[in-house]
């Protein structure tokens, strides 16, 4: 589990309701289930409106992620490769299939059989980045959709804001209850701008992130494949690789002795 993730959305709610009860009010006056019904409905009305349900259908597995940990482990990667090009030198580049097909890696094993069956290694180099690029444009669907959920939570808010006042309004001969009807008015801004700020915006943020460093360990994966297909030394293709690692992962990996 991404726990960074839930964590934060239980400091945010935690600091809230703390917020709240310092000066003595009652938590109770920020419940209102009418306003959580307008926010939280409008926002799935507008998302289904602005976009097709081909993109929707996976929307909750994909929010899902944020609270997933997935273990990026590049210096692991750069092993698998150094591992695998030393089969193609010791052997021949055909023998690599059988030890890419154990390693279960989708990416890593398209990019393996177009080498074996012999493909040039432009094409190859052509085929696997529109491969990338098909990638990087389904997490940027899938960001963009929450963001805009994002945009749209706080305008219910005020929708449900508004239906308040406009309700408030209606009825000013009661004057002792103008107070808690525009408190209530309130609260479903209170909610949007919660929903929005606390839930979705960071979210996507967070899908990003976890997307380019996803990319990241493609484009690794990709560089291995040509340097192997090309028959290079495997102490060059690690040297090579590691340019993609931090400067932190390069001292330890030295203070290993690799």
């Amino acid at each position: 589990m991404e726990i960074t993730t839930a964590l934060g959305i239980a400091i945010g709610l935690a600091c809230i309701v703390a917020t709240i009860l310092l000066p003595g009010a009652n938590i109770s006056d920020y419940v209102d289930p009418a306003s959580v019904f307008i926010v939280l409905g409008g926002v799935i009305a507008s998302t289904i409106v602005a976009y097709p349900m081909k993109t929707l259908k996976n929307l909750i597995k994909v929010m899902s992620k944020a609270f997933k940990a997935r273990k990026i482990d590049l210096p692991n990667d750069i092993d698998m490769i150094i591992n695998v090009a030393n089969v193609a030198r010791r052997e021949s580049i055909l023998a690599i299939e059988e030890s890419v097909r154990e390693l279960n890696d989708p990416f890593f094993l398209k990019g393996a059989l177009l080498v074996v069956d012999g493909i040039d290694p432009e094409l190859v180099r052509e085929v696997m980045e529109m491969e990338l690029s098909y990638i990087k444009d389904r997490h940027s669907g899938s960001q963009a959709v929450i963001l805009q959920m994002s945009s749209f939570s706080p305008a219910y808010g005020m929708i449900g804001t508004l239906i308040g006042l406009i309700n408030m309004l209606g009825n000013l001969t009661d004057m002792d209850s103008l107070g808690p009807n525009m408190a209530i008015a309130l609260v479903t801004t209170f909610y949007g701008v919660i929903l929005a700020n606390l839930v979705f915006t960071p979210i996507a943020k967070k899908l990003k992130m976890m997307g380019d460093d996803e990319i990241l360990r493609d484009e690794l994966l990709l560089e291995g494949i040509l340097a192997i297909q090309a028959g290079e030394n495997p102490t060059l293709i690690r040297e090579r690789l590691n340019a993609f690692l931090p400067h932190s992962q390069l001292e330890k990996l030295k203070g290993e002795g690799k």
